[in-house]
Order: structure tokens, then sequence, then C-alpha cells
């Protein structure tokens, strides 16, 4: 037995830990508000004590319903100094499904930005999840809520000491939407420190970084970025929402040097970069994810910007590789190579390995890899792949294939899954709440291509006999009164019947060539 049992910190180790030694650094921004090291720590420090307060002991899941703003950074990462577990919610996704998730992951407080506050409100009316849980609301109106500024300052701004286990949840992100059942991706405090190494090292990030967050923070992407910036003792700066020059300016005014986008938003700045003959000379490391990167921005871009591009390609369930920017020159069609300790493999239907060059289903083995999904036995089974020693890889869906040198090349998009905006749209969902319609036989949602999204959901759909009535506008707007904004559909294209095999499965890639000539 060693004499010396050396520690193992986790996040909220280490938000303590700044506060100590880089206490008057900055840790946060959002507009002009900021928040030294030391006031980050006191104020998630109060969120903790007030849970504990509330009755929210370690282990208890705790929901976020809140848009882009220093009180949900203060409050995600004081959820996880308080030894809960974080369920940052989609902002986007329709009431259905955040009363859906909130009764999957059992969740029994949840916090909300004052613009959803009444968007529980009414949830409560028709869902014992929300209505038994207690919320805090910046804003909000007592007695129903508890308002979110008053709670805080009323609260202790020292936290006693609590220990955390490595293998304790640490958040359930959710990857399902309006109507499905839930899929809530768990990880633990342990793998969440895996990501923030791994990543950190991977994307270059220091104790100077400055780290623009414009995308959701419930988003995976964003966490990406946070537990990054976190595990440095580098600066956050928020930005409520997306816009090209605000993105633009913001970024010359803090002097930005990292951060995590998707490819949208990297061709708007860098069309309006062009436009007016500007470009932020702060930028040394960003990275872009989320959907497959043009050629011609990975190119562009960080000849424009003078900066570093990494592409990474992965999944929030646990996989990672990335295209340094050294390797742009000779692999610019690759994804690159998995983060250092993650191995990958390629396989076909029947759970194979196949050698280099052929395109398969791809497959990884690390510590990023989630502890499963909550509550899904049945899902995570159907993400497994098991090799020749009995290890449990991840089956990602998607398609790729490995060349000689170890860089991955995407071949196919994962399952049917549409990329609009930055955000995961599942067709599924969308599909469930339009067979709902009573002269819809069947139905088919694919992508588009969008000017404005990149990519926009749009429905095939069949209609029940020789009836009609229906028209294409009627049941554009019924459809999407009843889906989440992100859901909501461009287009309604009527046909005889959808393409299936033999077995009668759907065959999504007909369609989409079919109709890839498209724009919106």
């Amino acid at each position: 037995m060693s004499w010396f049992q050396p520690p193992e910190p986790l996040l909220p180790d280490f938000i303590a830990l700044h506060a100590r030694f880089r206490a008057d650094a900055p840790a946060a921004i959002e507009g002009e508000r900021r928040l030294s090291w030391k006031e980050f720590e006191q104020a998630t420090a109060r969120v903790a004590n007030g849970l504990a307060a509330l009755g929210s002991q370690p282990g208890k899941r705790v929901a976020l319903l809140m848009d882009n703003s220093l009180e949900t950074a203060v409050s995600m990462f004081g959820i996880l100094r308080a030894g809960c577990v974080a369920v940052p919610l989609n902002v986007s996704i329709s009431d259905d499904a955040v009363a859906s998730m909130i009764a999957d992951s059992g969740a029994r407080v949840a916090f909300a930005s004052q613009r959803h506050c009444d968007r529980l409100q009414a949830l409560a009316a028709r869902s014992t999840a929300v209505s038994g849980a207690t919320c805090i609301g910046i804003g909000a109106s007592p007695p129903a809520w508890i308002e979110f500024s008053s709670w805080l300052a009323a609260q202790s701004p020292i936290l006693q000491p609590l220990a955390i286990s490595p293998e304790q949840e640490c958040n359930i992100i959710y990857s399902s939407g309006t109507t499905g059942v839930p899929k809530g991706i768990v990880h633990t405090h342990r793998c969440r420190m895996s990501w923030a190494f791994e990543c950190a090292l991977a994307l270059r990030y220091h104790s100077g970084c400055v780290t623009l967050c414009s995308l959701g923070l419930f988003s995976n992407i964003s966490w990406v970025s946070m537990l990054c910036t976190i595990v440095v003792g580098g600066t956050l700066v928020i930005m409520p929402s997306f816009e090209a020059r605000a993105a633009l300016e913001l970024i010359d005014r803090e002097r930005i040097t990292h951060g995590a986008f998707v490819p949208l938003q990297l061709e708007r700045m860098l069309a309006l970069s062009e436009l007016e003959g500007r470009a932020a000379d702060s930028l040394q490391t960003i990275m872009c994810c989320g959907s497959p990167l043009p050629i011609s921005v990975k190119r562009a871009f960080p000849v424009r910007f003078k900066c570093q591009l990494i592409e990474l390609y992965g999944l929030t369930e646990g996989l990672c590789t990335t295209l340094a920017p050294e390797d742009f020159a000779d692999r610019i069609e690759s994804v690159g190579k998995p983060l250092p300790g993650t191995d990958l493999r390629i396989i076909d239907e029947d759970g194979r390995e196949l050698p280099c060059g052929t395109v398969g289903e791809i497959v990884g083995f690390g510590r990023l890899m989630m502890s499963g999904y909550h509550n899904r036995p049945d899902a995570s089974a159907d993400a497994t792949w098991v090799d020749g020693i009995g290890r449990r890889w991840l089956r990602t869906g998607d398609l790729g294939k490995l060349d000689a040198a170890g860089f991955l090349y995407l071949v196919d998009r994962k399952k049917d899954l549409i990329l609009s905006g930055g955000q995961n749209v599942y067709p599924a969902d969308i599909e469930t709440v339009m067979c709902q319609h009573p002269l819809v036989q069947d139905v088919a949602v694919i992508g588009a291509a969008s000017a404005k999204w990149g990519e926009t959901p749009i429905a095939v759909v069949v209609l029940k006999g020789a009836i009609g009535g229906l028209t294409r506008e009627a049941l554009l707007e019924w459809t999407n009164a009843r889906v989440g904004r992100q859901q909501r559909i461009a287009d309604v294209i009527f046909q005889e019947s959808l393409p299936r095999n033999p077995n009668g499965k759907l065959l999504k890639r007909e369609l989409r060539r079919a109709l890839s000539h498209l724009k919106y």
C-alpha cells in the first residue's frame, strides 16, 4: 500500500482550487457582468447550499430549462458541487418532451430562465413530475416558485467539504425528442474529468484561454468547451444567442482565444468577415463539430482568421476523433484520429472487424464512454458491440472507414439524424406526431438543405385512401403546433407511397437522393 494516497480531483475540486490560486482571475463573463474565480466559487457554493437546504442530497437529479446566462453556468456547476446530478434540457424541445424528461430523470428540483417559468407552470397542471418538483426561476413569482436571485442571496457562500465519489453520476444529457421514449446519456464524475483532460489536450486549451460559449449550455458541445476551460482555469464568455456580427464583435472585445462551434456558425462568420473586411485576430484554436464541416470552410476559415481550426467528430455517448491543423493539408477529407487512449474499429453488420479502407459501422472504446442510457438497458444493449475478450464497445450507428495511417473518414450520417442549426433533430419524433393526424397513413421525415439552419426537416406524406381535403399548408400548421421549435418542418410533400425494402424497412436514402435538389 502506498504511503501517500494521491487524490483524484473532480470538477467541484477544480472550482474550489481555482478560487484559492486564481482568485482574481476572470472565470465567467456575460455582457457587462463578470465573475472572478473567487466569486464564481462563492456563487456555486450558494447554489449547492441552497439545494441541500431544499433536501437535495448527493445523487439527486436537478433539471435546468435555462437560456444562456451567468445564472445558468452558476446553477449547473453549483448542482455538481452539491453532489447532485445536472439534467440540462434543450430549451427548444416541446413542452411534452420537457415533462417527459423531467419524469424520466426523476428530478425533484428544476431551475428555469424567466421565459420558461410559464412553460413549467402550465405543465404542472398536467404533469405530476413537474407539479411535484420544486421550481426555482429567474424573476419568478412566489409562492408557487422560488425566485432565483433572492434565494441565492440567502445562502451561505461557504461550502463545507463534501466527499463525491468519481463513480457518482455527474450529468444526464438527453438525446431524444418530443414523443419518443427519452434517452438520457449518463456521465460519471470520473468520465467527465476524462472528457476535460483529453479534450483540453487535443483542443489546446491553457490557463490564459478565453472561451466563447455561443451554443446552448445544455449542449454537450458547450459542455466540452466549459469542461476544458474549467480544468485549465481559463475564462468562459457566455453569449445569450449566436448572431455572426455580434459574435465577431464579442471576439474582438473580449479577445476570445478558444471556442466550440458548428459549421453553420463558421460559415456565417466567414461570409460576414469577407464582406466587411474584418477578422478577429485574437483567436488561437477553435473546434468545430456537430455536422460535417465543408472542405471549403476547413481551408478558408483558418487562413482568414489566422487561427488553428480543429474538426471534431464525436458522440455525447463517448467517442471523439480530431483532425489536427497539421493534418489538414494531407487529410482534409478526414475527421482525424481518436483521442489518445481511445480505440476505434470498423465492423460489418454481423459484428466482424473490417480491414482498412472498408466501409462499416464505427465503434469505439475509451475513457469517455457513458455509463449507459438512464433507465434504458435496451438502448444501452443496442449501442453495444462486444469484442473477442468481452469488452463492451460503443456502437455509433455511423458509417465510416479507416485508412492505413489510422485516419477516420465518415461515409454516411448517423442513422437518419438531422442536424439543424447545430441541434440534433430526430425524425422519428416528428413522424410519431404526424402519424396521429387522422388523414396521414405514412410519413417519412428527412433533412433538406437550409440557408438559415444548414439542414431543416421536411416530411414526405402518404394520405389515407382517397380522402381529400388536407392541404400542405394545413398539415404544416397542424404539425408545427405540436412539435418543438427546432423540430418544425419546412415543407410537406405528398406521395402515393414511400420506398421500402422487401422487409418493409423505409429507405430514406432513396428519398434524400430524389429530393436532394430542394433548398429552403
